[in-house]
């Protein structure tokens, strides 16, 4: 598996021949932006920087596209989306519909919560991340968690890995800073040093306990 981080909260994950996109942005968003051609595309939010379906679009070959609650299996990989919300885009005046999603791929369970402004979860999402391997976790404040509530749902989830997302491009520009220092990760040399991507195998979570994995912004 291999994982890359383009900014704001778009993902892109690859895994053997099936290549993932998390909350690409639309060309009417503001954030920069990478392109590649994604065989599904995960949307948690309704919003410009994070429904881009048309930039992980290749030539002819459109992405099956996920953009809300449910449960759905394509080519032998489960996923699973559950509603939440988010105050996102919003001025604090109203809600948004937030899906976090569960993908289940050979043995390994990836948790992407998106643009979650909450850290308060329905009971039948905290069912569904049990043994949650990867966390993938807005940090950024100005209508998704802050620093500090990021932090204390990572630690109730209890994740093998959490790469915080929503904080390069996005969001307050101390909030990785501030994350690092809540999760006692601020002076780590897995933390203090961003990776331009992970590349990892079911056998390299062994043993791991919340470890934080922060990925740099590959524009």
């Amino acid at each position: 598996m291999i994982i890359t981080h383009f900014g704001g909260e778009f993902i892109k994950v690859q895994f053997g021949d099936v290549v993932f996109a998390f909350n690409p942005p639309s060309r009417d968003s503001k954030l920069k932006t990478a392109r590649f051609g994604a065989d599904i595309a995960l949307i948690s939010a309704n919003h410009p920087d994070f429904n881009g379906v048309d930039i992980v679009t290749h030539g002819d070959h459109r992405p099956f596209v996920i953009s809300g609650p449910g449960e759905y299996e394509i080519r032998g990989i489960v996923v699973r989306g559950f509603a939440t919300e988010s105050d996102y885009g919003t001025d604090g005046k109203s809600k948004r519909i937030n899906t976090v999603y569960t993908v289940a791929l050979e043995g390994m369970k990836l948790c992407f919560l998106g643009a979650l402004s909450s850290g308060e979860l329905p009971d039948v999402l905290k069912e569904e991340l049990d043994e949650i391997d990867i966390l993938f976790i807005p940090i950024g404040s100005i209508g998704v968690l802050s620093p500090s509530s990021a932090n204390k749902l990572a630690v109730a989830l209890e994740p093998r890995l959490v790469i915080p997302i929503h904080f390069a491009g996005i969001g307050d520009k101390n909030a990785l800073k501030q994350f690092l220092k809540e999760s006692g990760e601020e002076n780590s040399s897995s933390s203090g040093r961003a990776l331009d991507k992970l590349t990892l195998k079911k056998k390299d979570l062994e043993g791991k306990e919340g470890e934080v994995v922060v990925l740099a912004a590959s524009f």
